[in-house]
């Protein structure tokens, strides 16, 4: 087992449980927030130990049946939250199928890279590679895009774009699809996007050109955001938002919603109390987590589950980079969660999966290798002198 991931998974596990309740502190709907994603983790962190310690490759026989199911379920989305019918609900029972499919796509997309040129040498080549990766992301990316949901949209075009660099596509047609993607930014922008989303897009633009916005309405969050986090100074002002001079937080005052600051916002309200030096030492244990992931794929004994691992690591990067970013201004705001400190039973669940996927991949990198020297020691005995 490699026990270093393990340590800072649980890590920021923990600090995402003390998060959420500091966020939802006091309020009667969300102060309790904290105890059901402490209960998604207990059972998460059974599944993670669970698939660590059976071998990996055996997702092959479940990825296209989970890619399946997880399509047929955003199909079936019927909540409506944040502007986007992105959630699915089953009596009590209330996820959000797009993690779902983002998590079927990355170990299908593993598949068709690794697996599949093994079977004819037919799909080696990059242009069928790449077809059958655009058929594998198209159905999920267009009821994604439907919902519509920009954010987790652009998570499984960054994932798809990972895996066919470390896949071994060419780097011409990498640039010759990165600038197709160049030209249709500007139909997605026009044609693709709901109004609400270009007004995020645009107030983004007009803050980072030091233009005036309506900070009551479009202006809101993204200008709560960024005054609560450059006011925290170095040391942060403390839990509860309480300072000694009696002073209250951004988010104290309720000018960071609830129902946001446990979720979206919640890299917000860890930088407001914590300060710089909180939200360095949380990026910095993120980059630690993903330098782990990637010795994890360095020493992994094939292609497949390399690219299980990268994927995992691109998601992991996309989310904590988009979460922190439009926290501070630098990126629109996306309503993408901070990868296990943000509150999301279905999102918390189905990364300790992956992680664990990505566990079994460290636990068994060296099967191979150990078959081999057993059936060399056993031709090798047998054909001594003695054994003669």
């Amino acid at each position: 087992m490699n026990w270093l991931m393990t340590f800072f998974i649980a890590g920021l596990l923990t600090f995402g449980v003390y998060s959420i309740y500091s966020a939802g502190y006091g309020d009667p709907d969300y102060g309790g927030k904290w105890n059901e994603q402490l209960r998604m983790i207990i059972g998460g962190a059974v599944i993670y130990f669970a698939f660590a310690l059976f071998d990996y490759r055996w997702v092959r026989w479940v990825a296209l049946p989970a890619w399946i199911t997880s399509v047929v379920l955003l199909s079936m989305t019927n909540v409506k939250l944040g502007g986007a019918t992105s959630w699915l609900k089953i009596g009590e029972f209330q996820f959000q199928p797009s993690q779902a499919a983002i998590f079927s796509t990355i170990l299908l997309l593993a598949i068709v890279l690794s697996e599949l040129p093994k079977l004819h040498r037919f799909f080696d080549f990059p242009a069928v590679k790449i077809a059958l990766c655009g058929a594998v992301i198209v159905p999920p990316l267009y009821l994604i895009m439907d919902e519509p949901d920009i954010g987790s949209a652009a998570v499984i075009c960054t994932v798809l774009a990972v895996l066919l660099t470390a896949g071994g596509i060419p780097f011409r047609y990498l640039i010759s699809m990165t600038l197709i993607t160049i030209l249709v930014i500007p139909i997605l922008y026009f044609f693709g996007m709901k109004q609400y989303q270009k007004v995020r897009i645009d107030t983004w633009v007009k803050i980072l050109n030091n233009q005036k916005v309506d900070t009551r309405n479009e202006g809101y969050s993204i200008t709560n955001n960024m005054t609560a986090i450059g006011s925290a100074g170095f040391d942060g002002k403390g839990f509860n938002g309480e300072r000694a001079d009696g002073v209250r937080t951004i988010k104290e005052l309720g000018l960071i919603p609830r129902n946001v600051a446990i979720n979206d916002f919640i890299f917000t309200v860890i930088a407001e109390e914590h300060g710089f030096r909180g939200a360095a030492t949380l990026i910095i244990a993120f980059a630690l987590l993903l330098l782990q992931l990637l010795l994890i794929a360095y020493g992994s004994r094939d292609l497949f589950g390399r690219l299980l691992v990268i994927g995992l690591a691109a998601q992991i990067f996309f989310h904590a980079f988009m979460n922190m970013g439009m926290c501070i201004g630098a990126v629109p705001i996306t309503g993408l969660p901070l990868p296990l400190i943000s509150y999301g039973g279905t999102f918390v669940v189905i990364l300790l999966t992956l992680f664990g996927i990505a566990q079994s991949v460290w636990v068994h990198r060296h099967v191979e290798l150990e078959k081999a020297e057993e059936d060399e020691e056993e031709i090798g005995y047998f054909s001594t002198p003695q054994a003669v």
